[in-house]
């Protein structure tokens, strides 16, 4: 097991080969916790987050987009209305939101496609949407709500 993923796994309450999760208590931690994934994630690659409205994956994003180096967390913003927040000029990073569009076709206008082609890292919010596409998700991560400013998330797919 390399150094990077037992960095990652410091804090975990559940590690298996494919599965990690954590419990973070603040904004602050989530955060944290994204910088230290940003470490983790191949390049490029396509992350996908779910979770309910206010789980807090646009603070997740923060963390991941600040600790790839491409953007200070000030900068990463919520990408609901614009549909896809661009980062990075040296290594891309493309940040999209879903919540807002219906279907198949939809999701297809956003030209995603295109964006997985140029050796990006494309995180997407409400990305369930891609997953029934096939759209060869690398990452899944589920945030879910527990009780204040607690999160549990549950990163898929970053391998051994």
């Amino acid at each position: 097991m390399g150094t990077d993923r037992r960095a990652l796994e410091e804090g975990a309450s559940t590690v298996t080969k494919n599965r990690l999760e954590f419990i973070t208590h603040s904004p602050e931690e989530t955060i944290e916790l994204g910088a230290r994934l940003a470490q983790r994630l191949p390049h490029p690659c396509l992350v996908v987050l779910e979770g309910d409205l206010g789980s807090g994956k646009t603070t997740l994003v923060k963390g991941i987009v600040s600790g790839m180096g491409v953007a200070r967390q000030e900068e990463v913003t919520s990408p609901s209305f614009t549909l896809v927040h661009e980062y990075g000029t040296d290594r891309k990073v493309y940040h999209a939101d879903l919540y807002r569009i219906e279907g198949a076709r939809e999701v297809a206008t956003l030209g995603l496609e295109d964006l997985l082609e140029q050796e990006a890292t494309v995180i997407v919010e409400w990305g369930e949407k891609l997953i029934e596409l096939d759209f060869g998700v690398q990452v899944r991560i589920r945030m879910e709500l527990l009780e204040g400013e607690d999160r549990r998330v549950t990163i898929e797919g970053l391998g051994s």
